[in-house]
């Protein structure tokens, strides 16, 4: 009987103080922040400048290369002084010259573009100083992890093949595997890709509810097309004319039988390598250095100076 009574006293203690810390927890995440961040974002490929951070912008052109900026709303979920989860929502615009790069071979060949990258990344964030406590002010650095997705502007690439055509315009049939031609249309879209943020950064509260805060992200993608210098498989489509169709078939091309398909598609392939730009190797990076401000709620009632 005793025994019991020691086991259920120890389950109670036990009990009570995952309560406590539960409660704990609880109190310390009821504290929320929403903010802005302005700044700008450079991109690190193939074309344009190799600095990782603080690109100096081209503005001597506004009208082709618009201005590098970095704009964005967050969301913070204070789970205790030190540790946060961030929701980031952001777009970027870059620019990309190689008439600015370093290297004398990307300033030979004069290659640039721009590129409008709307972006979504969850943080998770470490402060070195229990700057979201309940003080009124504290000044602590912090780092920072985590995933994203970015949807940019991407080269897409529409080859239609077709057989030769005699003088008046009718299809012919063809007699060998040459006996066709290929045209090629690049075009422009949109493509989601994948992002590993991360960075460092300095916040300051000034005031129980406000804080300022500044940071340097660097985003590894997964996309090496975010410069353009490589068209995706994914962004390939080929077409193929149906005005002389495969034996039996009323809807399929000829062109898509072998060995028809096959050239069809190494001519392709061709057009894809003799666009490519660079190392298909080496992902871009798109980098962001921004300052914002930020605004806590949702604490409890009870401040002490």
């Amino acid at each position: 009987m005793k025994s019991d009574v020691q086991s259920f006293m120890q389950k109670k203690i036990i009990f009570t103080f995952i309560a406590l810390l539960f409660i704990s927890v609880s109190y310390k995440g009821q504290r929320h922040e929403i903010g802005v961040q302005l700044g700008m974002s450079n991109l690190v490929g193939d074309i344009g400048k190799t600095n990782y951070i603080l690109q100096k912008p081209v503005l001597s052109d506004i009208r082709n290369y618009g201005i590098p900026f970095y704009g964005g709303i967050l969301y913070r979920m204070n789970f205790n002084p030190y540790q946060t989860v961030r929701l980031n929502l952001g777009y970027s615009h870059v620019q990309f010259i190689d008439q600015v790069a370093k290297e004398q071979y990307r300033r030979d060949r004069k290659l640039w573009g721009t590129n409008s990258i709307v972006e979504a990344d969850l943080i998770f964030e470490y402060n070195f100083f229990p700057v979201n406590d309940e003080q009124k002010s504290l000044l602590s650095p912090y780092v920072f992890g985590g995933v994203g997705a970015l949807l940019a502007n991407t080269p897409q690439l529409v080859v239609e093949s077709d057989f030769n055509r005699d003088a008046g315009g009718g299809a012919i049939r063809p007699t060998s595997p040459d006996d066709f031609v290929t045209n090629a249309t690049y075009t422009s879209g949109k493509k989601l890709s994948m992002a590993i943020p991360f960075g460092v950064g300095l916040k300051y509260k000034f005031n129980y509810n406000w804080a300022l805060f500044g940071e340097f992200m660097f985003r590894p993608t997964f996309s090496d097309s975010i410069d353009y210098s490589v068209i995706d498989d994914s962004s390939v489509k080929i077409k193929y004319n149906k005005d002389i169709l495969a034996d039996g078939s009323k809807s399929k091309s000829l062109l898509q039988e072998s060995p028809y398909k096959e050239i069809a598609e190494a001519k392709a392939a061709e057009l894809v390598k003799n666009r490519q730009v660079g190392n298909i190797n080496s992902k871009d990076w798109v980098n962001s250095v921004s300052i914002g401000l930020s605004y806590s709620f949702g604490r409890p009632p009870c401040y002490c100076d």
